[in-house]
C-alpha cells in the first residue's frame, strides 16, 4: 500500500512539472514571435514602418497565403462603395441569406460569437450591412465574407486592388465556396487520390470551381449540409490556394488608411468605424487616436496587418506573415501575437532589439 501511495505520488509529481513546462511553453512572450520569425526565415515575412521610417523589413516581397487577412481589401471596397451611394450601409438583411454559407465548424465559432454579440441589432430576423462588415473584419466572419463578396461584386474588389497601386496579390475569390471544390469536381475520389487530383487542377480552374458552387449554396440551403471529404492534407490545399500576397503590399495599404490623406473623408467615415473596432476597449483609446487590424489563420498560416498612430502623433504600419506552421506552433504563436505587436506599438527598446536582430534586409 505504501509503495502504491508512492507510485502516484510521483505520478502527480510528475503531471505537476509537466503542467508547469506547458504553461511556460505557452506563456504570451512578444519574443516567441521574434526568435521565430529569426529562426525561420524560409517560412515567415515581415515588414514594419514607424513614422514613414523603414525598421524592418524580412522577404517583403515573398508571396504568402493572407488568410482572412484578405478582409482588408473587401472591407475597402465597402468604404468605398458606401462614400459613393452604391451602397446602403444601413440596408437590412436577411440572417437566412447568410446562413446560406455558413458552415458549421469551420470558422472557430467567429459567426456564433458575431450574432451573440449583435443579437440586440437584429430586426425581425434582419441585420444592416455596415454590421455585416463589422463581424466580417472584427469576428473574422466567413459567411459574411461571402455575402459581401456577392453583394459588392468580386469584379469590383479585385479591381479595387488595382486602384490601391497592389501589383502583387493574386485573385479574390468565394474562399467559403472553395470547401467544396472536392465534392464538386472530384464526387467521386477520395483519399490520396482526391488529393492528387485537387493538387493537379491549375488555380484558375479551382477558382472557376468556386463560382458555381458559390451559386449552388445560393440557392440551396441545404447544399452546404456536406462539405464532403476533409483531412489536413486537403485543408493544406484550401489553405495554400487562399488569395496570396505579400507584407510590402499590405504594408502600403495599412500607410494608405493610416495616412489620412489617401482616402477621402467619407470613405474613412465608413472605414474607420470597420478597421478600427480594437478603440472599442477604452485601454486602447487611452494610448491611440487611430488603431486598426485585420488577421488571420488557417492551420498552416497565421497573418496579422495593422495601423496605428498614437496619441503622440507617432505612427506605425506593420504586416507580417507566417506559413507552414504546425499544430503547437500555432497555438504558441497565436498566445504571444498580442504581446509582439504591443511591445512593436508601445516599446522603443523591442523596436531597437527587433532591428537588431532581424537586421535590415531589402
Amino acid at each position: 500500500m505504501k509503495k502504491t501511495f508512492i507510485m502516484i505520488g510521483i505520478i502527480v509529481l510528475i503531471l505537476i512539472i509537466l503542467g508547469g513546462i506547458g504553461t511556460s511553453y505557452f506563456k504570451p512572450n512578444k519574443n516567441t514571435v521574434l526568435n521565430f520569425i529569426k529562426e525561420n526565415p524560409e517560412k515567415t515575412s515581415i515588414k514594419l514602418i514607424r513614422n514613414d521610417t523603414l525598421i524592418i523589413e524580412k522577404n517583403p516581397n515573398k508571396m504568402m497565403p493572407l488568410a482572412s487577412a484578405v478582409k482588408i481589401i473587401i472591407a475597402i471596397e465597402y468604404a468605398e462603395q458606401a462614400a459613393n451611394g452604391l451602397i446602403n450601409p444601413d440596408e437590412a438583411v436577411p440572417l437566412s441569406d447568410l446562413n446560406h454559407y455558413y458552415v458549421p465548424n469551420t470558422d472557430g465559432g467567429a459567426q456564433k460569437n458575431w450574432l451573440i454579440k449583435v443579437k440586440d441589432k437584429i430586426q425581425d430576423e434582419k441585420i444592416a450591412i455596415r454590421e455585416i462588415v463589422k463581424g466580417m473584419i472584427s469576428f473574422s466572419s466567413n459567411a459574411n465574407t461571402e455575402w459581401l463578396c456577392k453583394k459588392l461584386g468580386l469584379q469590383n474588389i479585385n479591381d479595387r486592388l488595382d486602384s490601391l497601386g497592389i501589383k502583387n496579390h493574386s485573385e479574390i475569390y468565394y474562399i467559403v465556396s472553395a470547401l467544396f471544390v472536392g465534392k464538386e469536381v472530384f464526387p467521386n475520389l477520395k483519399d490520396e487520390e482526391l488529393v492528387t487530383a485537387l493538387k493537379n487542377l491549375t488555380i484558375d480552374e479551382y477558382r472557376k470551381a468556386t463560382f458555381s458552387i458559390h451559386n449552388k449554396m445560393e440557392q440551396d440551403s441545404t447544399y452546404k449540409n456536406d462539405i464532403g471529404e476533409r483531412n489536413p492534407n486537403l485543408e493544406r490545399i484550401w489553405s495554400d490556394n487562399l488569395p496570396n500576397s505579400t507584407v510590402k503590399e499590405y504594408v502600403e495599404i495599412m500607410h494608405k488608411i493610416n495616412s489620412r490623406t489617401y482616402f477621402s473623408k467619407k470613405t474613412h467615415t465608413y472605414l474607420d468605424e470597420i478597421m478600427e473596432f480594437p478603440l472599442d476597449d477604452p485601454s486602447n483609446g487611452q494610448w491611440f487616436d487611430h488603431l486598426g487590424m485585420k488577421g488571420g489563420s488557417t492551420a498552416f498560416v497565421l497573418t496579422k496587418a495593422l495601423y496605428a498612430t498614437d496619441k503622440e502623433d507617432n505612427t506605425t504600419e506593420l504586416s507580417y506573415f507566417i506559413n507552414d506552421l504546425n499544430f503547437i506552433q500555432s497555438k504558441r504563436l497565436q498566445m504571444s501575437m498580442n504581446e509582439f505587436e504591443a511591445g512593436i506599438l508601445t516599446d522603443e527598446e523591442f523596436r531597437e532589439q527587433l532591428k537588431k536582430e532581424l537586421l535590415l534586409q531589402n
